[in-house]
């Protein structure tokens, strides 16, 4: 599975931006998907993710603001984000995982098998 991000960019604080994650391979259907980001000098940190069956799941930090959602016949998944923070600042990247317990990983990144480039977020206040 190869994992392709796209649609971060410099937005103004309270503003939006749509993420996109492109799959490629046979394997998307039944592939839980997350979304984490890692800010300059901090560790990556889970954001959301959907499984296979469309559970999501969100951090506290993007609950309410974010909202994850996958199509399974264009093989691809997305992050909406809005009401933007100065904190939300980061690198985003996308993660694949086929796990049959996906509601008990969906947060940890060395679960994912599989990662996309990642695409920068800026948020300016």
């Amino acid at each position: 599975v190869q994992l392709q991000a796209s649609g971060g960019g410099l937005v103004q604080a309270g503003g939006s931006l749509r993420l996109s994650c492109a799959a490629s391979g046979r394997n998307f259907r039944t592939s839980g998907m997350g979304w984490f980001r890692q800010a300059p000098g901090k560790e990556r940190e889970f954001v959301a993710a959907i499984s296979s069956s469309g559970t999501t799941y969100y951090a506290d930090a993007v609950k309410g603001r974010f909202t994850i959602s996958r199509d399974n016949a264009k093989n691809t998944v997305y992050l909406q984000m809005n009401s933007l923070k100065s904190e939300d600042t980061a690198v985003y990247y996308c993660g694949a995982v086929n796990l049959y317990n996906f509601g008990l990983a969906y947060n940890v990144p060395i679960k994912y098998d599989y990662w996309g480039q990642g695409t920068l977020v800026t948020v300016s206040s």
